[in-house]
This record gives C-alpha cells, structure tokens and sequence, in this order.
C-alpha cells in the first residue's frame, strides 16, 4: 500500500466501518477513530499497523488477531476471502456443473459466523456450498473435501494459536485430492480477494442458500477412521484432553469403535472454550500445557497421555517418567512420528510382500517427513525397501508425496491415512499410537521400551528446537540476514561442512527463506521463521548409530547440547 496519513487511514477506515456486518468491530473501530481525530498518538500508529497492509492470503490461507480493519481478522475479511475463492473456482470450472465448497468451523470465537459468511458468500457467487452440520475438528473437513468431492473445502480455525486468533484454511479437491493449497493457486486466489476487496464493498457481494451436510459425513470418517486400528489385544490406561477444543467428541466415537476403552479425562478441558482458560497457549508443545494432564495421569496411574490441539489436527504423547518432576514425559513430534512411521512401515512392508509389488504409483511405498523433521524417518524408509521424501514444511506439502503411505513434521503433526485424509490428523494418529501401545502392552513392553528398541536399530536420533518469539518481525529478517552474510564455521564446537541455503531452490525444492547448516559427524541445524507466528525457529539433529544403547544415547544428546547452546548464542 502507498503511504498514508491520518486522514487516509480515517477515510478508509470509515468506508470499512459502513461495510462491516459485524456490531462490534464496527463500534471498535469507530472508537479508535475518535481517539485519533482527538489526537492521541496510540490510537493512530493502532489505526496505522491495521490499514498500512493487509492480512496476506498464502498457502497457510488467512490467520490471524480477530479486530477490525485489513490486518486482522473480520466478517469482512473473510467474505472477501471468500468471494475471492469462489472467483478462484468458478475461473477454474471446467465442466457445466457448478463448482463445490464445504466449510467447517471449529470452537475459536466467531468460528460459527465467518463459517456461516463463508458459505453464504460463495453460494451467492454460484458456488455450491455446503456447512458441516456443527462445530467439528479440521481433519473431519479435510475428509470431508474428499469424500463429498467437492472441489475445494475451507475450515475455520486458527489450529493452536492464541485466544483471540482465528483463520481461515483453504483445501482443493479434484486433482489436489483434498491437499491443502500450494503455488500458484494461493496467488491466483489471492489476486481474486484483492480485486474484490477494491471492487466491491461486502454489502454488495451477493449471498445465496447453503446446504448443511448431514451426520453421515461425520459417521463415514468415524468408521474410516477406526478401521486404521487392530483390535487391541490390551487396554492401555490412556488420559485424554482435548485443550479445550472440539477433538473429543470425535475422538470418544473412533475409540468406541476401534475397540478401545473409555480413557480418564481432563475435564477442565474436555469441552471447546475459545477463551482456552487453563493455557497460556493451547499447544501441546507450549510448557505447563500439560500440567493438568499430567496431574490426571498421576492420579490415574495412566500409561499414556493423549493431547489433541484445539482444533485436533495434532497429537501430543506422554509417557512415565520418573526422573521428570511430573512423572511423565511427554514426546517430541520427532519421537511420535519415528515410531509412527516404523509401524507403518512394518505394514506396508509385509503388505507388499503378500501382494507382491510397488503401489498403482510405481512406489513401494512413501515415508514422507518435512525437511525439518528427524532424519531418522529416512532409516526406517531405507532398512524396509521403501521410498522417502523430505519436503518443505507443511502438510500442504508433505501429503503430495508419490506413494505415500505415512508423513509426519516434528511440529505434532501426522499422517497415517492418506487414503481418506490428506492432511495431519490428530484423531487417526492417535489410534494409531493406541495400537501400537496396545500391541506392546499384550507382549509385556512399554513405549520406552520400543525406543530403546528403535535406538539399537535404527540409530538413536536427538532433537530439540529453539524458537524465538519476537514482537518486531524485522528482527527475524535481520538475523536471516547476518546468517547468510558472515555463514559460521562452528558452532558448538562442531564444523561446519556445508550451509545450504533453500532461498535458492536447491534440491528440487520450491525457493524458502530455510538455512540447513551441515555438520562434520552428520548432525544437522535448520533455520527458518514460522510460517503462522511471529517467530524464528532453529530445529537441530544429531544421530548416533554405534556403540551401546546407552553410548548412543550419550553421544546423540552431547552434539545436541552444544549445537543448542552454540545456535542460541548465534541467533541472540
């Protein structure tokens, strides 16, 4: 946008306020309007961060603080998100029946509303759309996408951000087989919500009838959900939250049908509350998160601990652990995904063996992990014949893996029915997991056990993650900047070999603003910003594939430690 003054920003504000559907953001707008003809300095740089810019649509869709103006989240953002889409489609049409939307809407503040917009607007744009019968978790329409075949799905939800965020995510059917969007199509999207947005105020978009799909939907993923599941030969003692969210009453279904047994719930925090009062934030990774599971686990003498975020597209998993203060441990994504993708990888490989061959793809079979996920998916891949592929971050990425079979990212996120869902899935993960628990537990072994057992086989892979949340989004562009100006030849006290820099496409993969530092011995350092919160992320990987278990787990955690302490120091 050109440079603006006070007097600009009022004007548009007000032409905001005369389109806003919304009684509240329209008086709060209004207010800050007055504060800045009266003067005040806060109120003009509040107006001035709203209406400089202008919330971007990318392939992460729309995400972000719920208030009024073009920087934030709003009814009249999202219809004119939602007109722009429908332009997206109907451009895109290549057939004489009209193109097809369903939306979704989780527990956040204004789900129901910007869902209901949603379909509203792009019905009246000649798209047919239909809302999920009720609030529901996002994987639900991720499956939804695909098995009404529609030709794109939208989901309100703003996944495991903070209260007062919201968002919008885009899905694509036909080809895209229910994949979240990628390039080009999030520009040409994108182009279309600008157009709207300088054509015609949301009073004039026109909004049509939407259908409401019935419970089938919900019951066709219930049971495609529970069939991932052996009939459980024992009954782990599991905890369940659902962090305030919309996963349980899902979940509590696929458990019932899958043969599992009612688990303990966290009850402060077993129903949707947007206000997500027992958190600071409601992600499983955030600390104290947990604190309220682990207390019902100790209580219960439980052998899990399932945690489902707020809109139960991912799955955090604790164990017992005595030397943690809580008695219990809870496991990085990394950990999750490794023994995840090991027990897909079993299947696939006595599968193959049975039907004698590669998939209708020509794979034998993919184990897929973004390029900032442990390595050791790749082992795994490698000792049972099958593919792998590391990609960018994010499932919209992961999930277009030829011949997938299991994807994961260390972010909490998983993969393990592409069949009927191509996106993480923290419902079908988690019954995944029970299998296995269930299956150990029958044989007398525990989950430490099985990463142990994963150690001796595979290699013992360490990681951790540094991430620095900052308040002036320059200040991640800066330490990018210094990154690539003066590279590091050691950190830690560990070579460097190689530095890699993604912002040039290598690798076949698309240009990202990602750094992947090499390290003599094979440990591995990635840095990138987040794509969904204003932070900087560094994930660091060492591996250790030699000597006893607990020599590798020595050796493993030591180049961890002093890569961590060294990439602190850099990026401070």
């Amino acid at each position: 946008m050109p440079h603006l003054t006070d007097a600009d920003r009022i004007a548009r504000a007000e032409a905001w306020i005369a389109q806003d559907p919304d009684a509240e953001t329209r008086e709060e707008l209004a207010a800050i309007v007055a504060r800045v003809r009266d003067g005040d300095a806060e109120a003009s740089a509040d107006l001035a961060d709203r209406f400089d810019s202008r919330l971007a649509f990318g392939t992460a869709g729309l995400r972000g603080e719920i208030a009024a103006g073009p920087n934030r989240m709003n009814r009249v953002l999202v219809s004119q998100g939602a007109a722009g889409l429908a332009g997206f489609l109907l451009e895109q049409a290549t057939d004489a029946a009209p193109p097809s939307v369903v939306v979704g809407y989780d527990g956040r503040r204004n789900s129901e509303a910007f869902a209901r917009d949603v379909a509203e607007v792009m019905a009246g744009a000649g798209v047919r759309a239909i809302l999920l019968p009720r609030l529901l978790p996002t994987p639900v329409l991720a499956f939804a996408v695909r098995h009404l075949d529609t030709s794109a799905g939208v989901m309100i939800t703003a996944s495991h951000n903070p209260p007062n965020d919201n968002g919008m995510k885009v899905y694509l059917g036909g080809a895209d087989e229910g994949s979240q969007i990628v390039a080009p199509a999030d520009a040409e999207i994108a182009a279309q919500i600008d157009r709207v947005a300088a054509s015609t105020p949301v009073t004039e978009l026109p909004r049509g009838a939407f259908e409401t799909a019935g419970e089938s939907v919900v019951d066709a993923y219930v049971a495609a959900t529970a069939a991932i599941a052996t009939a459980p030969a024992a009954q782990p003692r599991v905890v369940y939250t659902a962090m305030h969210g919309v996963g349980w009453e899902t979940m509590r279904r696929v458990l019932e049908a899958a043969g599992f047994e009612a688990p303990e719930l966290v009850a402060e925090q077993i129903e949707p509350d947007g206000r997500f009062p027992t958190v600071a934030f409601p992600n499983p990774e955030e600390p104290g998160a947990m604190d309220l599971s682990f207390a019902a686990a100790r209580e219960a003498g439980a052998d899990l601990v399932i945690a489902n975020d707020p809109d139960a597209d991912r799955l955090a998993v604790a164990i017992p652990d005595d030397a943690e203060p809580e008695g219990y441990r809870r496991l990085t994504g990394n950990e999750v995904g490794l023994l995840l993708g090991w027990q897909v990888a079993e299947q696939v490989a006595a599968s193959q063996a049975t039907a004698g061959g590669a998939d209708a793809s020509g794979s034998p079979g993919t184990l897929a992990c973004s390029i900032v996920s442990s390595p050791g998916l790749e082992a795994v891949a490698r000792a049972h014949g099958l593919d792998f592929r590391a990609t960018l971050t994010g499932f919209k990425w992961i999930s277009r893996a030829p011949g997938l079979a299991f994807g994961f990212e260390e972010a909490l996120g998983y993969l393990v029915n592409p069949r009927t869902v191509r996106d993480k899935d923290g419902i079908s993960a988690a019954i995944a997991f029970l299998s296995l628990a269930a299956r150990l537990a029958a044989e007398g072994r525990t989950i430490a056990d099985h990463l142990d057992a994963f150690a001796l086989r595979f290699g013992r892979f360490d990681s951790t993650q540094v991430s620095i949340r900052v308040t002036d989004l320059s200040r991640i562009a800066d330490v990018m900047a210094r990154l690539r100006a003066e590279p590091p030849t050691e950190v830690g006290g560990i070579r460097v070999e190689r530095i890699d820099d993604l912002a040039a496409g290598i690798d076949g993969y698309p240009p990202a603003d990602v750094l992947r530092l090499v390290f003599e011995g094979g440990a591995r350092v990635m840095v990138r910003p987040s794509g969904t919160e204003p932070k900087l992320k560094v994930y660091i990987d060492a591996a250790a594939t030699e000597g006893s278990l607990e020599e590798r787990r020595v050796a493993a955690s030591d180049a961890v430690a002093r890569l961590e302490a060294g990439m602190r120091a850099l990026v401070a």
